[in-house]
């Protein structure tokens, strides 16, 4: 510490305040004493000055979710807290919403508050900033999305297979010309599943066609726009695969303004709240978020009681549920 300190041009004092997450330290001094500390590789000794974590139960773990009002994000944090409150542990949770910013500033706010984990569906892209405090023990895991530039646990869905797995439902009933809708490829489950989509068409055969191709959409308004588009060219899609909840949404929108719902096929990846109850019920790629929590929550824990184990990606399985839509055969365009 007294290393750290010399380097940072920062007293003693000043050091373990920033390593023991008090909040009175002024932001540059805490910058200046984490570069230090990464410049030194330093590791704080927990056993000698943050006793709680050997003696004590844990109290408090962080979680970062995206949205709440998503179900996706609902049932992830449900879950989460269902295995915390099973340990006697309360769970810190906020919102993301896909803002880099907000998620340093939540995460600090976090360690702030001296909280035993971190669990985290990420919005950036890279997670160096997070080294200071694994180094000094606090274990972090990640969600949904894998970190980058960072060694530690994730559990993520099978996002390529689930892909592949909805196109070639659609192949199924005859389409060949299946469009698709994706998010931004900045991240890396959207850019599994559009690799699922064009490694499912040349299983079947087929080149990937751009045309039929609309990606970095984020809102439901925006898939309604590209869907729009995709349905008023000269030769459109015979069948839909959506990448997300929010873009499928818009393109039901976009199919029932066109009074298209029974006649073009639609898959969506991840189910979203009354989707069973449309006409016709729209036919999914379900995640399983229940899993995904649980199993995040579970590997997080067992970090905070000392397992040193090697990091571990883990991917959990897609489920295709047939309703309706993704089942309407290219006959139905024909006619």
């Amino acid at each position: 510490m007294r290393d750290v300190a010399a380097l940072a041009g920062v007293s003693l004092k000043t050091v373990s305040r920033v390593v023991n997450g008090e909040v009175t330290v002024a932001e540059d001094l805490v910058v200046r004493v984490r570069k230090a500390a990464a410049q030194l590789n330093y590791q704080h000794n927990l056993a000698a000055s943050n006793l709680r974590r050997r003696d004590a139960r844990p109290s408090t773990i962080g979680l970062l979710i995206q949205d709440v009002s998503n179900q996706f994000s609902a049932s992830i944090f449900r879950s989460v807290e269902d295995v915390a409150g099973s340990h006697g542990v309360r769970v810190l949770a906020s919102n993301v919403d896909e803002d880099v910013d907000r998620e340093h500033e939540l995460t600090a706010n976090l360690i702030a508050r001296r909280v035993d984990g971190l669990i985290i569906v990420p919005a950036s892209h890279e997670h160096s900033y997070l080294q200071f405090e694994q180094r000094s023990g606090t274990p972090v895991v990640f969600l949904d999305r894998p970190p980058g530039l960072l060694a530690a646990d994730s559990v993520v869905s099978d996002n390529e297979l689930g892909t592949s797995n909805g196109v070639l439902h659609l192949a199924r009933h005859g389409h060949r010309r299946i469009g698709y809708l994706g998010e931004s490829s900045a991240h890396v489950p959207s850019r599994l599943r559009y690799r699922g989509y064009v490694e499912a068409l040349r299983d079947l055969g087929i080149t990937a066609d751009e045309a039929l191709v609309r990606r970095e959409l984020e809102t439901a308004d925006d898939a309604r726009a590209a869907c729009l588009d995709l349905l008023a060219t000269d030769d459109p899609p015979t069948a839909l695969f959506t990448a997300h909840n929010r873009l499928t949404v818009g393109a039901v929108h976009a199919l029932r303004a066109l009074g298209l719902e029974h006649t073009v096929a639609l898959v969506g990846f991840d189910d979203f709240e009354l989707s069973d109850l449309l006409q016709p019920a729209v036919s999914v790629i379900a995640q399983d978020p229940v899993m995904i929590g649980n199993l995040g929550a579970e590997i997080l824990f067992r970090r905070m009681h000392g397992d040193d184990s090697p990091v571990q990606q883990h991917v959990v399985p897609t489920t295709l549920i047939a309703r309706g839509s993704g089942e309407i055969p290219l006959e139905s365009t024909a006619g």
